[in-house]
C-alpha cells in the first residue's frame, strides 16, 4: 500500500523527471476567473496560459492543484458524507503542456505512470474517447495493448471538454478501475454506468481546437494537454478500497474525530465522522487561504460548510466544540506538503473554535424549533418554508442546512414557501430604505446589494484579480455601457481593491477588459458596509455590463499605505507606553504619502517624548516579525486586550491584527482591524513623526511618514541642517551653542537701537531741537517718530511726563505707512484735557476711527501714515 502522501510525490516526481516544472498549488480562490466561487479543477491556474493571455517560462508543468466544490454550479455539499466519493475538498493530480507534447505523450505517460509507477494491473482498466477521435483510440491500442472492447467510444458531451461557448476546447479521454464484480455498477456508455465498480480515476483533455462564434471549430496553432487524476481516488485504488473515505488520510483524520468525541468511528455515526473529516479539509484550506466565515460570497459558503460539520458533531453527542481540536490531525498529515497550513495552523484552529461556540448558542434553540415544527410529521412530510426561513433568519441555519438535518428522517422542505419568505423580508427593507430620504445614487446601490450581495473582497492576498462588471454608474444613472472620457462608478462581484474605511484611503489602479478598454481607478469608495465601488474614468474603449475585467492595484501606492497603516498601530501601543493608558486613538487618516494619528492627550507631546516613541517604534519595525491576523468576535477580542479602532464599525466578527513582540514575549501591538498591512514588521521601514499640534481641548494631532518618504524628510532635515551650519559657519554639534550665541548678541544690539531711538525721539522730532511748545498757557510736546515700533511710545511718554513735569504729549509713529498714535496728559491736567478726547482727533487724521485708553493716556491708529504732521497739528490745536 502507498500512502496519500507517496502517491502525490510519485505523480510529481514522475513528471519533473519528464522536464515538467513542478508548480506548486494555487490559492483556492482563483484570481483569474471571477465566474468560479473557488478553484474546481487543476487547469483553472493556467487558464490564462491555455488561452494566450499570459506566458509562463516554461511549456510543461506538473501540480497537485487544492481544489473545493460547495457552491455555485460546482457544488458537492450535498452528497459529502453519504457516498464514496463526494468531497468539498480535494486534490487534482494534472499534468500540462503548453503547445509542447499532445496526444501521444500524454496517453504513454498515463499509462507508463498508471501501471509501471504505481502497479496497477492493466487487467483492471479500461478507457474512454471521443466517439469520432480515431487517433487517440489508435494511441491507446498501440501504447496500451488494450482489446477494443475496452477501448469505449463515447459519443456525449462527458468526453468533450471546452472552457466556454467559444475558445478552447478538444476531446477527452478517461481511465476507468474496476473495482470488481462484488460491486454493483457497469462501465460508461451502459445504463449501469453511475454504480460504483467501475470509477473514473484520470481525464486527459486534448485541448485540440479553438470553437469560433459559429459553433466551427478550427484547429489550434499550438494543441495542448490539460489532464487531471483525483488524488482520493486513485489512493483508494492503490490501497484497495472503493470508498475514498477509508484511505489512510481519511482514516486517520476520522479516528481523530472519533478520539476527541469518545464516539466510536466505524458505526452508526460513521457518517457524521466522514463529514466531519472532509469539511475540516475544505475549512481549514480556505481559512489558510485567506477566506474567513461571514454572511457573504465566499465567507458564507465557507461558514455553511462548518455548520454543517458543527451540526454533525452535536448530533454525535459532543458537549464542546470539536473541529479546532482536531487541525493538528490535518497539520501532521498535510502539513508537509501544504506549509501554508502550518502556517495558519493557529489562525484556523481559533477561526474554528470562534464559529463552533457561537454556532452551539443558537443550534440547541434552532433544533428545538425544528423538532417541535417536525413532532407531526411523518416519513416523506414537507417542512413549511416559514419555519425554514426562521431558522435561516433568526438562528443562522442556511436552507441546505435545515436541508441536511431532514434528509435522514426522509422529509424535504417547502423550498418556495421559503423563498417566498425571502422575498418579503427583501421588500420590507426595500420599503424601508425609500422613507430613509438617502440620496438617489444611494438608492441605486442598496438595490444593487440586495440584487447582487456583497463584493467579495480578495485584497487581503493580491493585488491582481479578475472580476465580472455586475453595475455601471454614469451621472447618477445606471448605464449598460461607458466610453472614453466618461466618469463611471464600476460594481465586480469581487475585487483586491480596498474600499475607504477605517481611516485608510481607498485603492487605486486600473480595470482592464477582454476588448483592451481602459479604465482608471482613482478611488475605491465603500457603501453600505458590503460593496467596493471602483470610482474613475473610462480612458480608452468602451466597458460594458457583464465584462470581465483584470483589475490591478497600484502596488506601490498600496505598499505605501499598507505601511502607514500597519505603523498606527505601532506608535498607538509605543504612544500609550511612553504617555500612559489614558491615551486613545481619535481618529486617523492613512493614505499613501503620510499617515496622520489625532490622540486624546491633554498636553503637548513634548520633543524628548516623540524621541522616545521614534525609537522604540523603529525597534518594533526592526524586529521584522510576522504581523499575523486572526478572527474573533469583538467582545472577545476586546477581553483579550485587542485595543478598538476610534469610528470603527464591527460586525459579527472582527479581524485582530497582531504586531510585534514586547520584552515579556506577548505580541506588542493587538488591534480590531480590517484594514491592509504589510507581512512583516519589516516592510515598514522607518518610520519619523514630522509635526505634532492641538486639534482642539485634549485632542492632539501627529503627522508621521514611513519607508521612502521618511528617509527623504531626514535627508531633506538634514540639508537644511548644512545649509544652516554653512550660513553660521559653525558645525552641526556646535550649531546650537552657535545659535544661542548669535541670539544674545541680537538681544544686546535690539536693546542698544531702542535706547538710541528714544534718545533721538526724545531728543527733537523732525521740526529738529527741542518740540516743545506753550499753547494757551500749557506745555506741548509733539512729535512725528519715523520707525519707531508702537510699543515704544506708551515708554516714550511717560519719559516726556517726567521732563515736562505739567503738560500734554503727542507722539504719531509711521512704520510702513501705517501711524500710531499716543496722547498722554499729566495729572494735574488730566481733569481739565482728556488723552481720549485729544487722540481720537489724531486717528482721524491718519484715516482711523476711535481709540482708546484712559484720560491720562490713549492710543490709537490709522492706515494714512503720511498725515502724520497734520495729526499733531490738529491735537495741538484741541488746546486753543
Amino acid at each position: 500500500m502507498k500512502s496519500t502522501n507517496e502517491i502525490r510525490s510519485a505523480f510529481l516526481n514522475y513528471f519533473k523527471d519528464a522536464d515538467h516544472e513542478v508548480v506548486a498549488s494555487s490559492p483556492l480562490v482563483p484570481d483569474n476567473d471571477p465566474t468560479l466561487m473557488f478553484v474546481n479543477a487543476g487547469m483553472v491556474p493556467f487558464k490564462n496560459v491555455f488561452t494566450g493571455m499570459e506566458t509562463r517560462p516554461y511549456d510543461r508543468a506538473t501540480t497537485s492543484q487544492k481544489c473545493v466544490r460547495a457552491g455555485g454550479k460546482h457544488n458537492d455539499l450535498d452528497n459529502v458524507g453519504y457516498t464514496a466519493r463526494h468531497h468539498t475538498f480535494f486534490e487534482m493530480l494534472g499534468n500540462f503542456s503548453f503547445g509542447d507534447y499532445f496526444k501521444e505523450k500524454a496517453i504513454f505517460s498515463a499509462w507508463d505512470l498508471i501501471t509501471n509507477v504505481y502497479g496497477i494491473d492493466a487487467s483492471r482498466l479500461l478507457v474512454t474517447v471521443y466517439h469520432d477521435d480515431d487517433e487517440a483510440f489508435d494511441l491507446w491500442k498501440k501504447i496500451s495493448g488494450l482489446p477494443e472492447d475496452r477501448i469505449i467510444r463515447i459519443a456525449t458531451n462527458d468526453n468533450f471538454w471546452s472552457m466556454g461557448n467559444t475558445g478552447p476546447c478538444g476531446p477527452c479521454s478517461e481511465i476507468f478501475y474496476d473495482h470488481g464484480d462484488h460491486i454493483w455498477g457497469g462501465p460508461p456508455g451502459t445504463p449501469e454506468e453511475d454504480g460504483d465498480r467501475f470509477v473514473e480515476i484520470w481525464n486527459l483533455v486534448f485541448m485540440q481546437f479553438d470553437q469560433q462564434e459559429d459553433g466551427t471549430r478550427v484547429p489550434l496553432p499550438k494543441p495542448s494537454i490539460d489532464t487531471g487524476m483525483g488524488l482520493e481516488r486513485i489512493a483508494a485504488v492503490l490501497q484497495g478500497t472503493h470508498d475514498n473515505y477509508e484511505t489512510d488520510l481519511f482514516k486517520k483524520l476520522i479516528e481523530a474525530s472519533a478520539e476527541h468525541s469518545g464516539v466510536e468511528p466505524y458505526g452508526d455515526h460513521n457518517t457524521s465522522h466522514r463529514v466531519i473529516a472532509d469539511h475540516l479539509r475544505s475549512t481549514s484550506f480556505l481559512i489558510a487561504d485567506g477566506v474567513l466565515p461571514s454572511n457573504e460570497g465566499r465567507g458564507y459558503v465557507l461558514r455553511r460548510i462548518m455548520r454543517r460539520a458543527m451540526r454533525h458533531a452535536h448530533m454525535i453527542g459532543c458537549k464542546e466544540p470539536l473541529m479546532h481540536r482536531l487541525v493538528p490531525a490535518l497539520v501532521g498529515e498535510m502539513g508537509q506538503a501544504f506549509p501554508e497550513l502550518v502556517r495558519a495552523e493557529a489562525l484556523i484552529a481559533e477561526t474554528l473554535l470562534l464559529e463552533e461556540k457561537r454556532f452551539r448558542k443558537t443550534l440547541d434553540r434552532g433544533m428545538r424549533l425544528l423538532d417541535e415544527a417536525l413532532e407531526n410529521m411523518s416519513a416523506g412530510g414537507v417542512l413549511d418554508g416559514e419555519i425554514a426561513f426562521k431558522l435561516y433568519d433568526t438562528y443562522g441555519f442556511p436552507l441546505d442546512l435545515t436541508q441536511d438535518a431532514l434528509r435522514t428522517k426522509d422529509m424535504t422542505v417547502d423550498e418556495e414557501g421559503f423563498n417566498a419568505a425571502m422575498e418579503r423580508q427583501k421588500a420590507e427593507a426595500r420599503a424601508a430604505w425609500k422613507g430613509s430620504g438617502s440620496s438617489a445614487t444611494e438608492a441605486v446601490w442598496f438595490e444593487a446589494q440586495e440584487e447582487f450581495g456583497g463584493t467579495d473582497f480578495v485584497g487581503y492576498s493580491t493585488t491582481h484579480a479578475e472580476g465580472k462588471v455586475l453595475q455601471i454608474v454614469s451621472g447618477e444613472k445606471v448605464v449598460d455601457n461607458a466610453s472614453e472620457g466618461d466618469d463611471v462608478s464600476i460594481l465586480v462581484n469581487q475585487t483586491p481593491f480596498y474600499g475607504e474605511s477605517g481611516g485608510q484611503v481607498g485603492d487605486i489602479g486600473t480595470f482592464k477588459t477582454e476588448s483592451g478598454a481602459l479604465v482608471e481607478i482613482t478611488d475605491t469608495e465603500k457603501k453600505l458596509g458590503a460593496l467596493h465601488i471602483h470610482v474613475g474614468k473610462v480612458t480608452s474603449g468602451s466597458i460594458n455590463k457583464d465584462d470581465v475585467v483584470e483589475m490591478q492595484v497600484d502596488v506601490e501606492n498600496r505598499d505605501k499605505i499598507r505601511a502607514n497603516h500597519s505603523v498606527t498601530h505601532i506608535i498607538h501601543a509605543a504612544l500609550r507606553n511612553k504617555l500612559g493608558d489614558h491615551l486613545t486613538q481619535k481618529g486617523s487618516l492613512v493614505s499613501a504619502d503620510r499617515m496622520r494619528f489625532d490622540i486624546s492627550h491633554s498636553k503637548a507631546v513634548t520633543a524628548d517624548e516623540i524621541k522616545s516613541v521614534e525609537d522604540e517604534v523603529n525597534q518594533i519595525i526592526r524586529q521584522n516579525t510576522e504581523v499575523t491576523t486572526r478572527l474573533m468576535t469583538p467582545e472577545e477580542a476586546i477581553e483579550a486586550g485587542a485595543m478598538a479602532l476610534f469610528g470603527e464599525k464591527y460586525g459579527d466578527e472582527v479581524r485582530v491584527v497582531a504586531m510585534g513582540k514586547a520584552a515579556d514575549g506577548k505580541d506588542y501591538s493587538v488591534e480590531l482591524c480590517g484594514g491592509t498591512h504589510v507581512k512583516r514588521t519589516g516592510d515598514i521601514g522607518y518610520c519619523k513623526v514630522i509635526s505634532e499640534g492641538a486639534v482642539s481641548a485634549g485632542v492632539r494631532r501627529l503627522e508621521v511618514v514611513t519607508g521612502q518618504a521618511a528617509c527623504d524628510y531626514s535627508a531633506e532635515q538634514e540639508n537644511y541642517l548644512t545649509g544652516a551650519v554653512a550660513t553660521v559657519k559653525s558645525t552641526p554639534s556646535d550649531l546650537q551653542e552657535r545659535l544661542n550665541a548669535i541670539l544674545t548678541e541680537r538681544k544686546a544690539m535690539e536693546k542698544e537701537i531702542a535706547d538710541l531711538q528714544k534718545k533721538v525721539a526724545l531728543g527733537g522730532g523732525n521740526n529738529g531741537g527741542d518740540d516743545v511748545k506753550e499753547v494757551n498757557g500749557i506745555k506741548f510736546l509733539g512729535q512725528v517718530l519715523e520707525g519707531i515700533p508702537a510699543k515704544e511710545l506708551r515708554g516714550l511718554a511717560d519719559d516726556a511726563k517726567k521732563r515736562l513735569g505739567s503738560g500734554v504729549i503727542a507722539f504719531v509713529a509711521v512704520n510702513d505707512g501705517k501711524a500710531a498714535v499716543l496722547t498722554a496728559v499729566t495729572d494735574d491736567l488730566k481733569d481739565k484735557i482728556s488723552a481720549v478726547d485729544l487722540v481720537r482727533v489724531g486717528a482721524d487724521a491718519v484715516g482711523g476711527k476711535g481709540g482708546g485708553g484712559r484720560p491720562d493716556m490713549a492710543q490709537a491708529g490709522g492706515p494714512d501714515g503720511a498725515n502724520a504732521a497734520e495729526a499733531i497739528t490738529k491735537i495741538e490745536g484741541m488746546l486753543n
